[in-house]
């Protein structure tokens, strides 16, 4: 049986559909989920394998994507939001009734990656959304679990579905957090 990395992959990547402007993401809840809804297609969507980031049970990999924080908005049950660990970079805004990580927001004006929202485009009822590209943090799943004897099997795998693996973010994004760094210096 093959490794399964996450659901919105182990079948197939859905390819991004041409024109598509946004959608809604729900939480898991049945009664009174959050809704969050995006105005725009995201960008640079990739399975992430870091032990901080919201993963479907029985999944190695989170599915991560980001969009300008100005194209998001909470549009139902705000109130069940809140923050998991406020020291983080990454402010994972998680649904207190199931648990799914909902928004995932940077705070700090200096980051390169400030006025980006990180959200889990696989919570949405649409279809279209921009295909995952790559694997970042893949040694991380040991962190959560995953058996070091298996990595092999995981990295072909995701080679398989044409998900380059990389144990840091993808090239283009560590070369904006450089070019980011070389500039405020």
């Amino acid at each position: 049986m093959s490794v399964q990395i996450h659901p919105a992959v182990d079948h197939g990547i859905k390819p991004a559909l041409a024109g598509f402007s946004g959608g809604k993401l729900v939480c898991a809840c049945v009664d009174h989920p959050v809704e969050v809804t995006i105005t725009s297609q995201t960008a640079h969507n990739h399975v992430c394998g870091c032990s901080k980031c919201w993963k479907p049970d029985g999944s190695l990999f989170a599915q991560i994507a980001v969009v300008s924080r100005d194209a998001v908005s909470v549009t139902a049950n705000a109130d069940k939001l809140e923050i998991i660990d406020s020291s983080m970079t990454i402010q994972r805004h998680a649904c207190k009734g199931c648990g799914v990580h909902m928004i995932g927001r940077i705070e700090n004006t200096a980051h390169a990656f400030f006025g980006l929202d990180f959200v889990h485009t696989e919570r949405s009822p649409e279809t279209g959304w921009a295909a995952p590209g790559f694997a970042a943090f893949v040694s991380s799943i040991i962190e959560s679990g995953a058996a070091p004897d298996q990595m092999e099997t995981v990295r072909g795998r995701l080679v398989e579905l044409d998900l380059p693996p990389y144990d840091c973010l993808s090239p283009a994004l560590m070369d904006v957090i450089a070019t980011h760094a070389a500039k405020s210096r």
